[in-house]
C-alpha cells in the first residue's frame, strides 16, 4: 500500500542545484515542510560530484558575452557564499594558441575588458611551463575550483538546520494533477516500496532525467543533448603543483587541481566527449550511460596536450570519472551555458530548472525570487 506524503514544496533531484533550491525556498520564502527526492544513495553524487570543480569567472566564453558577463558576477558570489569550499593555493593560467583557435590574444584581451574581468601576462616563470612558440599570448586570470567534498558536506548541514528531509534511493515514475492544484508524484524506493508525495509547488532539478517523467507532464519545451564525457585524473609533474591551465578556444585542454596538490584533472574538447545524442522522451539517459563500453581516452588527451605544454608528458594516469552531460542544444554554435528554467505546460506549479555551471545557480534563484513573488 502506497505511504502519502504531503509537503509545501518538492524537489527532484538531490544535486548542487537541488539542494539550492531547497534552501531558497526555506531560508527566502519560509516555506517549513519541502523534500528533496534523489535516486541515488548520497546527495551530491553524480555530475555535481564528477567534474573538474571549475568556479568560472567568465573567461571560457568568449563568444557568449551574456554567459561570460553572468559568470563574472556570480564568481564573486561563490567565492562570498562557500569560502571554506575554495582551493586558494590555484594560480589560473589561459593560453590562446596560434592556430586552431577561434579567438586571438587581442581579441581575448577585449574580451576580458568588456566583462572586467582581471587578467595579466604570464611571468616568465609560468610562461616556462608552455611550448611559447605555440601560443599568441599566455595570461594570469582570476578563477579557482572548489573541494566537493568540502561543499556536500556544507550542504548537507544546512539541509539538516534547514529541517529539509531527503529521501534517497527514490525513483520518480510520473506527476499527475489532482484537484485544487494540488500535484501528486508517484515514486517508488530502490527496494520497491511505493511512495506517493503531494505538493502544490514541485521544482525539476533531475539533470539529465529532466524529461523522463511519465503522467500529467508536458515536459520542457527546449531541445536538450546529452552526452558521455570523460574527465582523467593524473599524477601531476611538480612543475604543475598549483597550477590550472585552460588551452583555448578549439580542441584543446583543461588541466585543473583537485584538493589533493599532486592530482589534476584533465579534459579534452576533442576526446572528453565519448558519445553524444539528442535528448528523448522515453530514451532514459541512464540507461544508455549504464550500457556504455567505458575506456580511457588517456593516451590520445596527452598526445594531443603535451604538444602545448610539455612537462604532461611526465604525467601518470591514475584513473577516469564518466559522467552524463546536458546541455540545452541551441548554445552549440557559441558555447553558452544559459540556465533553463521553465514552466510545464500541462501543469503550472511544475517548474524545471537545469545548468551546466555551478556558478549558474544565482541565475535560477533569482528566478524563482521573481516567480514566488
Amino acid at each position: 500500500m502506497n505511504k502519502k506524503l504531503h509537503f509545501d514544496a518538492l524537489v527532484i533531484g538531490g544535486g548542487f542545484y537541488g539542494a539550492m533550491v531547497a534552501l531558497r525556498l526555506s531560508k527566502n520564502h519560509k516555506l517549513e515542510k519541502i523534500a528533496i527526492l534523489e535516486r541515488n544513495p548520497k546527495i551530491f553524487s553524480k555530475a555535481s560530484l564528477n567534474n573538474q570543480y571549475r568556479v568560472h569567472g567568465g573567461y571560457h566564453y568568449p563568444r557568449s558575452f551574456n554567459t561570460a558577463n553572468r559568470s563574472r558576477i556570480n564568481f564573486s558570489k561563490f567565492l562570498r557564499d562557500w569560502p571554506e569550499s575554495i582551493n586558494k593555493r590555484q594560480t589560473s593560467l589561459y593560453a590562446i594558441p596560434k592556430a586552431h583557435s577561434k579567438i586571438n590574444a587581442n581579441q581575448f584581451l577585449k574580451f576580458c575588458r568588456s566583462i572586467e574581468a582581471k587578467v595579466n601576462p604570464a611571468s616568465t616563470k609560468q610562461e616556462r611551463l608552455f611550448n611559447k612558440l605555440k601560443f599568441d599570448g599566455i595570461y594570469e586570470v582570476e578563477e579557482c575550483c572548489f573541494n566537493p567534498e568540502i561543499l556536500r558536506k556544507k550542504i548537507r548541514e544546512d539541509l539538516k538546520d534547514r529541517n529539509i528531509q531527503t529521501f534517497l534511493n527514490t525513483d520518480v515514475l510520473s506527476i499527475t494533477q489532482k484537484s485544487n492544484n494540488l500535484l501528486m508524484i508517484d515514486s517508488h524506493q530502490k527496494d520497491g516500496t511505493p511512495l506517493n508525495f503531494y505538493s502544490d509547488l514541485i521544482y525539476n532539478c533531475s539533470y539529465s532525467g529532466i524529461n523522463q517523467l511519465k503522467g500529467d507532464v508536458a515536459g520542457p519545451t527546449v531541445k536538450l543533448k546529452h552526452e558521455i564525457a570523460e574527465i582523467v585524473f593524473i599524477n601531476s609533474p611538480k612543475e604543475l603543483i598549483g597550477y590550472g591551465i585552460t588551452v583555448m578556444d578549439g580542441p584543446f585542454f583543461s588541466i585543473l587541481p583537485t584538493s589533493n596538490e599532486r592530482i589534476h584533472s584533465l579534459s579534452h574538447v576533442r576526446y572528453s566527449p565519448h558519445l553524444s545524442w539528442q535528448d528523448e522522451r522515453d530514451l532514459d539517459p541512464y540507461d544508455k550511460f549504464n550500457s556504455f563500453k567505458k575506456s580511457t581516452r588517456f593516451e590520445r588527451m596527452i598526445r594531443s596536450s603535451d604538444k602545448y605544454v610539455p612537462v604532461l608528458k611526465k604525467s601518470k594516469y591514475i584513473g577516469s570519472k564518466f559522467e552524463i552531460k546536458t546541455m540545452l542544444e541551441k548554445n552549440e554554435i557559441d558555447d553558452g551555458r544559459p540556465i533553463l528554467f521553465e514552466n510545464d505546460k500541462n501543469l503550472k506549479n511544475l517548474y524545471y530548472v537545469l545548468g551546466s555551471k555551478i556558478d549558474n545557480i544565482y541565475d535560477v534563484l533569482d528566478r524563482i525570487d521573481s516567480e514566488l513573488s
